[in-house]
């Protein structure tokens, strides 16, 4: 496709960026346009995936039907089927009538099923067949319903693990993925990002009427610099954060600095076998939450093995022994404390000089029953569950309770999110 298309694709739907693996990303949707076939976009939350099915909309044969967008990670598991599907009156509790679901809502046109990873598998087998057949089921009959959709669906799953821990079925991926997208992260396109931030920075000033903010060198530097794991919808929020809050409208690095979050590290060498890894036999994590499982386990470790020492010195020195010279130094206390900290950002380290000696001292009391029970006082304090449920209200404190921008705030899905408040009981 010609550069000048690309580029009127772009005005048309508000893209910004002139990034190589983008207008390859926009010429794909443009080819595959006029066909049947089903997409797959992919990319990590925030890059703008919601641009590319209403690109393949607007240039398909179907542009004059109707365009159905769904969040399937915002829809409760029990509801899903009928959402999508509909259901007879008296399929379920409060079905008072019939409903038509978005499948039959959108026949003759284009259905976007965005996070599409989130969906449970039976929903999955019914989605199946969809595709291969056009063929659907209301909830609570036993009718077989003809619809004619295109279907564009988009993740940010990580679909190779989905597939091998069987959360998504293999037969469905392929069908679903039939032509894929996949839309580059923001710290690919370093050259878009002061693009970005003055098409924000004006489109803010427009809507709060106040003149417009700009950056500095040194600060533009800075921002093409920063990784932005949250992509544009980050970009843009600091944007209008800056635009609102400075009054100073030349934006300075010691400005910036204050809205830019600690860059994520991808490698925590504190936590890499808790310092007794030799060679190169590192570990890599996966998620916030095995960084978790981590730390905990070795802190209880650490813990375990600083009391037994603690227990041999005092139990010598109640013999009236003197504490042997050749007890290897203490070494047992974790070499960092652990913050906590909101999933988009890093588990911050700080370090503790290591304990050396000991200078035994006679045993107080009181003083041996407190090292018994410290076992069990860390074991209870760090309970994996209490972690995860005081992460997860404090998101819901800092967004006064709107669950979108929590689920968002802690990379999860609302579904998930709805699921764990009341595991939790944070309703």
């Amino acid at each position: 496709m010609v550069k000048s298309e690309i580029q009127n694709v772009k005005l048309r739907f508000g893209i910004i960026g002139n990034a190589e693996a983008l207008n390859r990303a926009i010429d794909i949707a443009m080819q595959v346009a006029p066909t049947d076939l089903s997409v797959l976009v992919t990319g990590e939350s925030g890059v703008g995936k919601e641009s590319f099915p209403q690109i393949i909309h607007q240039f398909s044969r179907r542009k004059h039907g109707p365009y159905i967008a769904v969040n399937c990670g915002a829809i409760p598991e029990g509801t899903i089927d009928s959402e999508l599907f509909g259901h007879e009156k008296g399929a379920f509790t409060g079905a008072i009538s019939d409903r038509n679901g978005y499948f039959a809502e959108a026949n003759g046109g284009t259905i976007f099923l965005d996070e599409v990873g989130e969906l449970p598998l039976s929903t999955q087998a019914r989605l199946l067949r969809v595709l291969e057949s056009g063929e659907y089921i209301k909830v609570g009959s036993s009718k077989v319903q003809k619809t004619d959709v295109r279907i564009v669906a988009a993740t940010n799953v990580n679909f190779a693990e989905a597939l091998a821990d069987g959360r998504f079925r293999e037969d469905l991926y392929y069908r679903l993925n039939t032509v894929p997208i996949k839309i580059p992260p923001l710290r690919e396109r370093t050259d878009d990002i002061v693009l970005l931030f003055r098409k924000f920075s004006a489109d803010f000033a427009e809507k709060y009427r106040m003149p417009a903010i700009q950056l500095t060198e040194e600060a533009k530097r800075m921002l093409a610099a920063y990784p932005w794991p949250g992509n544009v919808r980050q970009l843009k929020n600091i944007t209008e954060q800056i635009s609102i809050i400075e009054t100073n409208r030349d934006i300075t690095p010691e400005i910036l600095q204050n809205y830019l979050p600690p860059q994520p590290e991808s490698h925590l060498p504190a936590l890499m076998g808790g310092g007794k890894a030799s060679g190169g036999n590192r570990k890599s994590f996966e998620s916030e939450r095995e960084i978790l499982y981590q730390v905990l386990f070795d802190m209880r470790r650490d813990v375990t093995e600083l009391k037994k020492c603690m227990s041999d010195i005092m139990r010598e020195r109640a013999d009236g022994k003197p504490v042997s010279a050749s007890r290897e130094p203490v070494q047992y206390i974790p070499n960092a404390s652990v913050s906590l900290v909101r999933p988009d950002q890093p588990v911050v380290m700080t370090p503790i000089q290591p304990v050396s000696h000991i200078t035994p001292a006679k045993p107080m009391v009181g003083e041996a029953s407190e090292v018994q029970d410290t076992e069990e006082y860390v074991e209870e304090n760090l309970s994996l569950d209490e972690v995860e449920k005081e992460m997860i209200r404090k998101a819901l404190e800092r967004h006064h309770g709107k669950r979108k921008s929590a689920a968002n705030d802690l990379k999860i899905s609302e579904r998930t999110l709805y699921r764990k408040i009341k595991e939790y009981g944070l309703d």
